[in-house]
């Protein structure tokens, strides 16, 4: 079979990191510096976000880039990441920093003129702290709806102390970005309200429908009339993943589904194959271009960036009529469904394939040329950081005090 398995693991190399006494000097372009906890060698798109970012700003732009991390061992990525060593709490694949000291003091020593925070978790105080510290703009990058994974996660009743503590951090931050129109209404309903929307973007030479490549029936040993369609990312709660199972086994043996990604599954249909999480780009745009469609039953995707990934190879999209997944698919890319409920999921892609999996394919693609290119989403970054760092201290939309 074409698809290679990934290496698990992070790659770093074993020299320790040294952090200098004293910030250094600025020199040369502005200095922006990433740090969040969500990023790690089986996430999806957050890191792809951050390695997307930092490849264009060093091809197209004068800004300099670090990338400070948590990871298994002290030591650079693979993308010139800083890499630091940091606790795993959890099964999850996302890290906990314990060493909070030695966090600001890894933050502080590479001196940034900008920080942005892609997490409210214990990083983005950290960041907070060292960007107080340096007297320097924080830029907090809302990745992920914090308050409906704790109702899936934990409990509804936490809701309020939840979102008085996103509240207080988000509105502690210079600069608010959301991925999508959603995700801003969701920040107002915190009582964050100066939020500035940017979508992401897709690499269009990698994501192409030229991708298509082999015949993934044959190499998964299915009938040549067998619908295929691919879900790729986390088997984590708040992907619903039950629920895409579950339609599963009420379509039957026709219907094939392929996941891959990194978790556990509880039970698995005979019309479902398991695949390793896909590192490489290249092979998830194959895997996408290669199937019929891509299929989702996550209700809380804040932007989707599989969704754009999906729609430049080519391939229509199923997915629930909840979170940024309108805002992407639309009527015309796709068949939305009524959220959480396995038999809607299932008549929705009945009616995929009814409509014509390949016309919705072929939307989806000139949907996503439209303008969610890399370049645009990069360069609409850029506006918003030039703007926090040409903002006089004293006039930063600070919503609380320190």
């Amino acid at each position: 079979m074409r698809y290679r398995p990934s290496a698990g693991g992070a790659r770093a190399p074993s020299e320790t990191l040294r952090v200098a006494a004293a910030p250094p000097v600025r020199s040369g372009g502005p200095h922006l510096l990433d740090t969040t906890m969500l990023y790690a060698p089986h996430s999806g798109g957050v890191t792809r976000y951050l390695r997307e970012k930092r490849a264009w700003l060093a091809r197209h732009s004068a800004m300099r880039h670090t990338l400070v991390v948590p990871a298994l061992r002290d030591g650079v990525g693979p993308c010139g990441e800083i890499m630091i060593r940091t606790r795993a709490l959890t099964r999850s694949p996302y890290r906990w920093p314990y060493d909070a000291r030695r966090w600001v003091r890894e933050i502080c020593a590479r001196g940034p003129d900008l920080i942005e925070a892609g997490d409210p978790g214990p990083l983005g105080w950290i960041a907070r702290h060292a960007a107080s510290r340096l007297d320097v703009p924080l830029v907090a990058f809302c990745h992920a709806d914090v308050l409906r994974m704790t109702d899936i996660r934990f409990s509804p009743a936490l809701n309020g102390g939840v979102r008085e503590y996103l509240r207080a951090f988000y509105r502690r931050c210079d600069v608010v970005i959301a991925p999508s129109r959603y995700m801003k209404d969701r920040l107002a309903q915190w009582g964050v309200d100066r939020v500035v929307v940017r979508p992401l973007g897709v690499d269009f030479e990698i994501f192409t429908p030229a991708a298509r490549a082999g015949d993934l029936r044959r190499q998964l040993a299915l009938p040549r009339d067998a619908r295929v369609l691919v879900y790729a990312g986390r088997l984590a709660p708040e992907k619903n993943i039950d629920v895409l199972l579950r339609a599963f086994q009420k379509l039957g043996r026709r219907y094939h589904l392929v996941i891959a990604g990194e978790g556990e599954m509880s039970h698995r249909p005979p019309n479902v194959t398991l695949l390793p999480f896909v590192e490489s780009a290249r092979e998830l745009a194959w895997l996408l271009a290669s199937a019929d469609g891509l299929v989702h039953a996550g209700d809380q995707e804040t932007f989707g960036l599989i969704f754009l990934e999906a729609m430049a190879c080519g391939r229509g999209v199923i997915a629930p009529q909840a979170g940024a997944a309108p805002e992407l698919v639309g009527p015309d890319a796709g068949i939305l469904v009524h959220p959480r409920d396995p038999g809607a999921l299932a008549e929705g892609i009945v009616a995929f394939y009814e409509l014509g999996s390949d016309a919705f394919g072929a939307r989806a693609r000139a949907r996503i040329e439209q303008g969610y290119t890399w370049d645009a989403a990069m360069r609409g970054l850029l506006g918003v950081y030039r703007g926090a760092l040409a903002a006089p201290a004293a006039a930063f939309a600070r919503y609380a005090a320190p």
